[in-house]
Protein backbone atom coordinates (compact mmCIF):
# COMPACT_ATOMS: atom_id res chain seq x y z
CA UNK A 1 0.00 0.00 0.00
CA UNK A 2 1.55 3.32 -1.09
CA UNK A 3 1.22 5.82 2.20
CA UNK A 4 1.20 9.14 -0.45
CA UNK A 5 -1.88 7.52 -1.97
CA UNK A 6 -3.61 7.13 1.27
CA UNK A 7 -2.91 10.73 2.52
CA UNK A 8 -3.59 11.81 -0.85
CA UNK A 9 -7.55 9.90 -0.44
CA UNK A 10 -7.57 10.41 3.28
CA UNK A 11 -6.95 14.78 2.69
CA UNK A 12 -9.05 14.77 -0.72
CA UNK A 13 -11.84 13.02 1.50
CA UNK A 14 -11.34 16.15 3.78
CA UNK A 15 -11.16 18.94 1.93
CA UNK A 16 -14.40 17.47 -0.07
CA UNK A 17 -16.41 17.31 3.20
CA UNK A 18 -15.01 20.66 4.41
CA UNK A 19 -16.17 22.85 0.72
CA UNK A 20 -19.51 24.08 0.44
CA UNK A 21 -20.77 22.97 -2.31
CA UNK A 22 -23.19 25.37 -4.26
CA UNK A 23 -26.61 23.67 -4.93
CA UNK A 24 -26.87 25.43 -8.15
CA UNK A 25 -23.58 24.41 -9.78
CA UNK A 26 -24.60 21.07 -10.82
CA UNK A 27 -28.09 21.14 -11.73
CA UNK A 28 -27.85 24.53 -13.56
CA UNK A 29 -24.38 24.39 -15.38
CA UNK A 30 -25.85 27.42 -18.25
CA UNK A 31 -25.92 29.78 -15.75
CA UNK A 32 -22.42 29.28 -14.45
CA UNK A 33 -19.71 30.04 -17.10
CA UNK A 34 -16.57 28.45 -17.49
CA UNK A 35 -15.15 31.35 -16.53
CA UNK A 36 -16.44 31.67 -12.95
CA UNK A 37 -16.16 27.43 -12.54
CA UNK A 38 -12.05 27.90 -13.73
CA UNK A 39 -11.71 31.61 -11.33
CA UNK A 40 -13.30 29.90 -8.13
CA UNK A 41 -11.16 26.63 -8.79
CA UNK A 42 -7.61 28.50 -9.04
CA UNK A 43 -9.13 30.51 -5.92
CA UNK A 44 -9.16 27.62 -3.79
CA UNK A 45 -6.28 26.17 -5.27
CA UNK A 46 -4.36 29.06 -4.37
CA UNK A 47 -6.27 28.85 -0.57
CA UNK A 48 -5.26 25.53 -0.26
CA UNK A 49 -1.63 25.96 -0.98
CA UNK A 50 -1.78 29.28 1.26
CA UNK A 51 -2.92 27.07 4.08
CA UNK A 52 -0.47 24.62 3.36
CA UNK A 53 2.35 27.32 3.56
CA UNK A 54 0.83 28.50 6.78
CA UNK A 55 0.65 25.94 8.52
CA UNK A 56 4.24 24.57 7.47
CA UNK A 57 5.59 27.68 8.45
CA UNK A 58 3.90 27.62 11.97
CA UNK A 59 5.43 24.36 11.92
CA UNK A 60 8.72 25.42 12.06
CA UNK A 61 8.44 28.34 14.27
CA UNK A 62 6.08 27.52 16.94
CA UNK A 63 6.43 23.49 16.70
CA UNK A 64 2.66 23.24 15.63
CA UNK A 65 0.81 19.60 15.21
CA UNK A 66 3.10 17.49 13.00
CA UNK A 67 -0.10 15.73 11.78
CA UNK A 68 -1.87 19.06 10.75
CA UNK A 69 1.23 19.75 8.66
CA UNK A 70 1.33 16.09 7.14
CA UNK A 71 -2.25 16.70 6.18
CA UNK A 72 -1.87 20.38 4.98
CA UNK A 73 0.68 18.90 3.32
CA UNK A 74 -1.26 15.73 1.09
CA UNK A 75 -3.84 18.64 0.61
CA UNK A 76 -1.51 20.76 -1.48
CA UNK A 77 0.11 18.16 -3.20
CA UNK A 78 -3.37 16.45 -4.50
CA UNK A 79 -4.61 20.09 -5.43
CA UNK A 80 -1.18 20.67 -7.50
CA UNK A 81 -1.49 17.38 -9.09
CA UNK A 82 -5.28 18.44 -10.14
CA UNK A 83 -4.07 21.74 -11.55
CA UNK A 84 -1.48 20.06 -13.89
CA UNK A 85 -3.46 17.43 -14.65
CA UNK A 86 -6.18 19.81 -16.06
CA UNK A 87 -3.29 22.24 -17.51
CA UNK A 88 -2.40 19.01 -19.14
CA UNK A 89 -5.93 18.35 -20.75
CA UNK A 90 -6.16 21.54 -21.83
CA UNK A 91 -3.03 22.00 -23.46
CA UNK A 92 -4.27 18.00 -25.05
CA UNK A 93 -7.30 19.80 -26.23
CA UNK A 94 -5.81 22.76 -27.50
CA UNK A 95 -3.41 20.38 -29.21
CA UNK A 96 -5.98 18.43 -31.25
CA UNK A 97 -7.95 21.63 -31.96
CA UNK A 98 -4.92 22.70 -33.99
CA UNK A 99 -4.65 19.13 -35.77
CA UNK A 100 -8.14 19.63 -37.21
CA UNK A 101 -8.45 19.90 -40.85
CA UNK A 102 -9.82 23.32 -42.25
Amino acid sequence: MDLRTTFATQAYDQARASTPISPDLGTQANDTGAGQVFQEAMQSLAATVQNGENIARASMTTGANPHALVTALAQTELAVETAVTIRDRVVEAYQEILRMPV
